[in-house]
């Protein structure tokens, strides 16, 4: 009869269990953790925010950036960059690990933990990790002075979502890579690469030319950047605009899921 309510148990929040192992794993490297998410971007915030900045601003003034200084306007594209390559790191070699170098999810799988559960805890220890970094990395803005504890809180949920829809859907696609030979670097140089330069990191989208601006259109890092540009300091955009960047990463959190729940099943069934 316990062996019986303990199964019952396992299945109804087996999710939980898998993020518990995933969350036991992640604090083993809390510190370089740590350094990933606040260092790469402070890097970027110091030498392209203040150096560059000051150059954009000696040049062009804020007639480019919002009427906001560049360092200002620079902020919420690496509060998203920091959200947004979180969630890719915590599903993408995690997947790879448990469907290829070490096969754990098989061994997960042989329980009752479903496949759907082993992704669902994946993507949940994925979303606390990101939720770390993107507080972590906010507080930062703050004490810098390049956002305002007032204005810019809304902000942080705002980056959680975009980790989110970014997340899901790596962690679908990942789910179907069985050869990982050139996986990580087509990924990192044919994909990140282009979305992190083109997405209206460092310069509005529209001063690209319209040949490169659908690379931006349909990089949920230049939808997440725009919205925190907007609830942060006020940037311009029409509500219109709005309700399509929201629609977009919620449609990509959508599919990201049902693509997830689709591969995991079919994976671990061969």
């Amino acid at each position: 009869m316990n062996s019986g309510i303990e199964v019952s148990k396992l299945r109804s929040i087996g999710a939980l269990y898998i993020a518990e192992h995933r969350l036991r794993s992640m604090w083993k490297w809390r510190g370089i953790i740590t350094a990933v998410a606040i260092g790469n971007p402070l890097f970027y915030l110091i030498s392209i925010g203040v150096g560059v900045g000051v150059l954009v601003s000696q040049n062009s003034g804020t007639s480019g950036t919002g009427g906001v200084e560049y360092l200002v306007f620079l902020a919420p594209a690496l509060l998203a960059t920091t959200s947004i390559t979180g969630a890719m790191d915590e599903v993408l070699f995690p997947t790879i690990d448990g469907f290829k170098w070490r096969k754990t999810f098989f061994a997960m799988n042989a329980t009752p933990i479903t496949g759907p559960q082993i992704a669902l805890g994946l993507f949940l220890a994925a979303m606390v990790r990101v939720t770390y970094a993107v507080v972590l990395y906010w507080a930062l803005l703050v004490a810098f002075g390049v956002m305002t504890l007032s204005d810019s809180w809304r902000v942080i949920p705002l980056m959680i979502f975009a980790g989110a829809a970014f997340g899901s859907f790596m962690l679908g696609i990942t789910a179907g890579v069985k050869n990982d030979d050139y996986y990580f670097a087509v990924l990192g140089r044919l994909v990140i690469a282009p979305l992190f330069l083109f997405s209206g990191t460092f310069f509005p989208l529209t001063t690209m030319p319209i040949f490169l601006q659908p690379i931006g259109w349909v990089s949920p890092l230049w939808h997440a950047t725009e919205l925190g540009r907007h609830f942060s300091y006020g940037y311009p955009i029409s509500t219109d605009v709005i309700v399509l960047h929201f629609a977009y990463l919620i449609s990509l959190t959508v599919i990201g899921f049902l693509l997830t729940r689709k591969r995991f099943t079919a994976r671990l069934l061969t």
